[in-house]
């Protein structure tokens, strides 16, 4: 019996031949392959690193060929989620907090930094609906991101391991700051993990070895980016995954030999700046951050102070606190929240970060490829690698979370069809 179109088996797809991957998306929907560009341009940004393409908005216009693609894709069917609800609300409360902004011309000129990333996980969820649909989606974000590892890792292995002032930096774009990036590199080498553990039986030895890079270079960029926070998120991560066999006298060698492997691979300059915490320049502009940013909260409890009006506000309010050049934005994503959406919009975004762990910790009770209780614990690990790191930037409107949840409510609807299949065949 002849093979449907863009049918491969499963050895072969799981197993990573490409020729099988290749014939399995070629045979996809028009807004698949535009949500898979979206991706692609988004975390490889080739328009960025080659000028000569940077002439059209190749982002956009992958995001409207995927809009496009869905009224023609006869498999797109609405996804139900509350995480849905939570971005229509959080929206809501953006807009309302924007008119009674103390600079409402800053807020509106903010508000596409949010509404774009509603656009962005309707279609992920909604187009991004079977199984190997998701395993295609999650591949280009893995391989977009050891693209940006292996190439920064060996960049900063070929300078000796040694520190600079600005770490590593990526292409242009979400990721060219290296506290950006390494916030990047910690969502993503959890989720290299579960995703290796679970083609390993497909697989040949070299080729898991090879995969096994992923996780080991982006540990690797975390500790030359020279970000504190992010180096901090990685030891939290590590005893979340750990937790189970910490107090085991073979894994307590094993942390120990870690922590002294990382620490003699840190650079002089890196130890200093963990010495020197809270007492550096950045480290008290940072901390009166915090404390005005509180002192906001308190004052303008509801709303906030006005969607992206921390940094207008603290110069207007709190000038004597300015001591660096200007003032940013508070560099906490919690703060961030409260001062620009208040307490109504804190708790919105609390909601998201509890509905996207609890989702992700049911994903050992579904039944196929994914049943694996590695994916829930890696997925949650890589979300509170983001919470971590994110006390001490300010990346609430990158995509860390936006496009987590995408792949956590896309991949619980993928095991729920799934689930249901198999009763229905029973």
């Amino acid at each position: 019996m002849r093979k449907k179109r863009g049918e491969v088996c499963e050895s072969e797809f799981y197993g990573l031949k490409l020729n099988a991957l290749w014939r399995f998306f070629k045979g996809e929907s028009f807004a698949f392959w535009m949500v898979c560009a979206y991706l692609f341009l988004e975390y490889v940004r080739p328009q960025s690193i080659f000028p000569v393409i940077d002439f059209l908005p190749w982002t956009q216009l992958a995001v409207i060929g995927a809009i496009i693609g869905c009224f023609t894709d006869k498999t797109v069917r609405w996804v139900s989620s509350p995480v849905n609800k939570l971005y229509v609300i959080y929206f809501l409360i953006v807009v309302v907090s924007s008119y009674l902004a103390y600079f409402p011309s800053v807020s509106f000129e903010n508000l596409y930094k949010y509404y774009l990333w509603i656009i962005i996980y309707f279609i992920i969820i909604n187009i991004v609906n079977t199984e190997r649909r998701f395993f295609i989606f999650i591949s280009i974000f893995l391989a977009a991101s050891f693209k940006l590892s292996l190439s920064l890792s060996m960049t900063w292995a070929s300078r000796g391991f040694s520190f600079t002032d600005w770490g590593l930096m990526g292409p242009p774009g979400f990721f060219q700051n290296s506290g950006e990036l390494a916030i990047q590199m910690l969502v993503y080498w959890p989720i290299a993990c579960a995703f290796i553990y679970l083609v390993k039986p497909y697989i040949g030895r070299f080729l898991f070895y090879f995969l096994a890079l992923m996780p080991v270079t982006a540990i690797m960029v975390i500790l030359g980016a020279s970000s504190r926070g992010a180096q901090l998120a990685l030891v939290v991560q590590l005893t979340l995954i750990g937790y189970k066999y910490i107090f085991k006298p073979k894994v307590i060698v094993v942390i120990l030999l870690s922590i002294i492997s990382v620490w003699f691979f840190l650079p002089d300059e890196q130890k200093l700046r963990f010495s020197t915490m809270g007492e550096d320049g950045t480290s008290k502009q940072r901390l009166l951050y915090w404390e005005n940013g509180v002192d906001m909260i308190e004052n303008n409890p509801v709303f906030g102070v006005g969607y992206f009006n921390f940094a207008p506000y603290f110069e207007r309010y709190y000038p004597e606190d300015v001591i660096l050049r200007q003032a940013e934005l508070p560099h906490n994503i919690f703060i961030q929240v409260g001062t620009d959406v208040g307490l109504l919009g804190l708790t919105v975004f609390l909601l998201f970060i509890f509905y996207s762990m609890k989702i992700s910790a049911s994903f050992s009770r579904k039944c196929n490829i994914y049943k694996k209780n590695i994916l829930g614990l890696y997925f949650n690990t890589s979300l509170v690698g983001f919470l971590v790191a994110g006390q001490f930037v300010t990346v609430t409107y990158y995509p860390f979370l936006w496009i987590h949840l995408a792949f956590v409510v896309a991949l619980n609807n993928v095991l729920n069809s799934s689930r249901k299949d198999q009763i229905n065949k029973s």
